[in-house]
């Protein structure tokens, strides 16, 4: 991946992305839905509505404050939606577990329920290094299959199960090399601190140079052609769950 996306704050507009709408389940305390596990064919997200929130590591305000998460995301200034990777109730309120974007990677937080506002998405993305290939699922159905570029040996695409979009975000230059689209991860290099001047953000994006397509030369970014970054955005909104795996 170029240099100049690994940066703390990227200057460019959102383009706001449209979650599934919300399943039916079960009467919260609150009365609202109750989120449940991520699956296969579903998962929750949690958009943030309060000006701030505070994520714990555990469903107390007492606990130890792990971040601080602003009602706009950082790089592209649309809302903050959260995965909800589990759920619970502890004195009387709503707690959601959530992963967070931040080091290190697949590190979540609890927030209260009702500092959010919370739908479904059908949509999960799984990467596949070995193959160099990009698979994107909705309701289990594969819905895209598109070739990669993949982090070089020297800065590997990070593996997990435990990733998500954080944010989709238009360039305004689809004809430059990080393509029409921009779509950082909740994940990190872990191999780069920081990389001049950001903080080794992780996202997947387009390309102008679709050559090198089924190839490891990025910094550990997934890149992937311009049509095909149009069309998981479309579908893979903030929130969606993201495997990397060899």
């Amino acid at each position: 991946m170029r240099a100049r996306f690994f940066l703390t704050a990227l200057a460019v507009p959102l383009v706001l992305g449209l979650i599934a709408a919300a399943g039916a389940a079960g009467a919260d305390v609150a009365g609202g839905p109750v989120p449940t596990e991520p699956t296969s064919a579903r998962a929750w997200v949690a958009r943030v509505v309060a000006p701030t929130t505070r994520a714990y590591a555990a469903p107390s305000s007492s606990a130890k404050v792990r971040k601080v998460l602003p009602a706009l995301a950082p790089l592209g200034r649309g809302p903050t939606q959260l995965l909800v990777t589990r759920t619970t109730v502890a004195d009387g309120e709503r707690w959601l577990e959530v992963l967070l974007p931040m080091r290190p990677n697949g590190v979540t937080g609890w927030i209260r329920a009702d500092s959010t506002v919370l739908s479904t998405t059908s949509a999960r993305v799984v990467i596949d290094l070995s193959e160099h290939r990009l698979t994107l699922y909705r309701a289990n159905h594969v819905v895209l299959r598109a070739g990669i570029v993949i982090g070089k040996a020297s800065t590997p695409t990070p593996r997990g199960t435990k990733f998500a979009i954080a944010e989709v975000i238009s360039t305004n230059n689809p004809g430059g090399f990080l393509g029409p689209i921009v779509m950082p991860l909740t994940g990190y290099s872990e191999t780069l601190n920081e990389f001049a001047g950001g903080n080794g953000r992780v996202a997947v994006h387009g390309t102008s140079e679709p050559g090198l397509i089924g190839t490891s030369a990025s910094h550990g970014c997934i890149r992937m052609s311009n049509v095909n970054i149009l069309r998981l955005a479309r579908i893979a909104t903030p929130g969606t769950p993201v495997s990397i795996r060899n």
